[in-house]
């Protein structure tokens, strides 16, 4: 049967070994080991140094008076900085450490220390004091040398713990800035990974996805034809030393019952065996993919009809003039020409217009500043369409004295014709067209209002985007490509203001430009 020493000295080794492997928090730890060969040893104080940086610092102490602890950085300032077992001497360092416990009243007499050694580097040192004259026996140094072995444990495990962490924080920082949603699933498909990305896609806090199975998030609203997941892995995808990838498009649900376009990109994950470890998801937003097809789409089918009727007309009229068996007058001939003029200017506003759209999308739209005077401006272009129309009066309502601004006069003079015109050819049975100036502190307004059928509710947010045109049977008797109003408030926001419609049904709608005043600085 074993003494009662040897009995506790086991379980202390035995408690202190279970701390080690679940305890990775090493201040805690080395504190633990320390009480414990404190108390083995008979001593009365003891501590621990790590070495850190180039340097040795105490990262554990007992029976040491706060105020004093501050006494021993001279000592472990001195403690040569290598990692050496055999070229690594302690004696002189035991000595110091008698003489410091002695100076500083310590009654600390005696002292045995010993270096700790992981991985054959020693990494940190193990004190222990006593405050009688007794020497420490080889049986206390071979006891210690256990402690200090369980030491260097502590320390290495704790800082694999900490590269781990410091790795898998890594990682976090960088999956969670990823654009892209991603998830990673077990075998059993349950989710171990949801970055930030795909909490936005599906609505759903990733810690609420964390251990929810790969179905409960990825459920489709709709999916083209082709196998999703599931169905891949029915057939056996992965196959076990292939790198091929799973791709599935569709629209996705999510948690707050809205649709989101997205494409998954499946890889699988093997060990060494080739035994699946992981799926990886990376789940691209497609939103904006689908809006350029749609755009695309939409391009093709407004180009091909705006360019097929003005064609058609100038083809048509150029053969009838051309044709040998037919003697026109010269009214004929006149008339047939203006509309081949007119339908050539429209083409040629529809290429401008394009053109237009295409320096927007690179950014290439370029402004000629000067001093603008908006009000002489407006009345010069009343003018101009007062020709076009009988039905409507047209009115220039600005007050003494408006303010000029600074900007591109053709550009402004585009946004106010574009305005105009709107305003004629949605407000067909005539009325009232009024541009209104309104000088402010720190800008202008530009109010162009009508008394046409005005603009529906929910038409009102797209009337500005690329392409838009309302549903409407005024509409479709109207000609247009929709790009009007999207160059117009490219234009105003390209001199720094803003710009936006208000309606009622059947009240007319009313365009209001705001435009920064003129300081009288050019360069500004």
């Amino acid at each position: 049967m074993l003494p009662d020493f040897r009995v506790r000295q086991r379980d202390y080794l035995l408690e202190i070994s279970r701390a080690i492997t679940e305890q990775l928090e090493l201040p805690t730890v080395l504190k633990r080991i320390l009480q414990a060969a404190v108390e083995l040893t008979a001593g009365q104080a003891g501590l621990i140094a790590l070495r850190e940086g180039g340097r040795w610092r105490l990262r554990a102490y007992v029976g040491i008076p706060e105020q004093f602890v501050s006494a021993f950085d001279p000592l472990l300032a001195d403690i040569p900085d290598h990692d050496d077992p055999e070229r690594f001497e302690i004696p002189e360092v035991s000595r110091r450490l008698q003489r410091i416990g002695a100076v500083a009243s310590l009654g600390l007499l005696t002292g045995v220390g010993l270096p700790m050694i992981a991985r054959r580097e020693v990494v940190g040192l193990i004190f222990i004091l006593r405050g009688y004259g007794n020497q420490f026996s080889a049986n206390d140094r071979a006891l210690l040398s256990s402690f200090a072995v369980q030491a260097a444990i502590a320390v290495h495990n704790a800082v694999l713990y900490q590269q781990v962490s410091a790795e898998k924080r890594r990682l976090d920082a960088v999956l969670d800035a990823y654009a892209d949603g991603v998830l990673i699933i077990d075998p059993a498909g349950k989710i171990t990974r949801f970055n930030r990305a795909l909490s936005t896609l599906t609505a759903l806090p990733a810690p609420e996805a964390l251990g929810l199975h790969h179905d409960d998030i990825i459920r489709w609203a709709h999916r083209p034809a082709g196998p999703d997941l599931n169905a891949a892995m029915a057939d056996g995808w992965p196959l076990p030393g292939t790198t091929a990838p799973l791709y599935v498009e569709g629209d996705l649900l999510r948690r707050n019952g809205g649709i989101v376009p997205v494409g998954i990109s499946y890889a699988a994950v093997f060990d060494r065996e080739g035994r699946l470890v992981n799926v990886i998801a990376d789940v691209h937003d497609m939103t904006r993919i689908r809006e350029a097809e749609e755009l695309k789409s939409t391009f093709v089918s407004v180009v091909s009809h705006e360019l097929k009727t003005p064609v058609a007309l100038i083809k048509g009229y150029a053969e009838t003039l051309s044709r040998e068996d037919a003697t026109w007058d010269r009214e004929t001939v006149r008339d047939s020409l203006a509309v081949i003029i007119d339908e050539a200017d429209r083409l040629t506003e529809l290429i401008e217009s394009l053109l237009d759209a295409s320096r927007l999308q690179s950014g290439d739209l370029k402004l000629n500043l000067s001093e603008v005077a908006l009000d002489v401006l407006a009345r010069q272009l009343i003018e101009k369409f007062k020709t076009q129309t009988t039905r409507h009066t047209l009115v220039a309502d600005f007050p003494a004295g408006f303010p000029e601004v600074l900007g591109d006069e053709e550009r402004l003079r585009q946004v106010l014709s574009n305005l105009l015109s709107n305003a004629i050819k949605y407000a067909p049975n005539g009325g009232e067209i009024r541009v209104r100036g309104i000088s402010k502190p720190d800008a202008v307004e530009l109010r162009v209002s009508d008394e046409g059928a005005g603009i529906a509710a929910h038409d009102l947010p797209h009337v500005f985007d690329r392409f838009y045109r309302a549903e409407g049977d005024l509409t479709r008797r109207v000609k247009g490509t929709g790009l009007g109003l999207f160059l117009t408030r490219a234009i105003v926001k390209a001199h720094g203001g803003e710009i936006r419609a208000d309606s009622e049904p059947n009240k007319g709608a009313t365009f209001t430009v705001t435009l920064p005043r003129y300081n009288g600085d050019l360069a500004s």
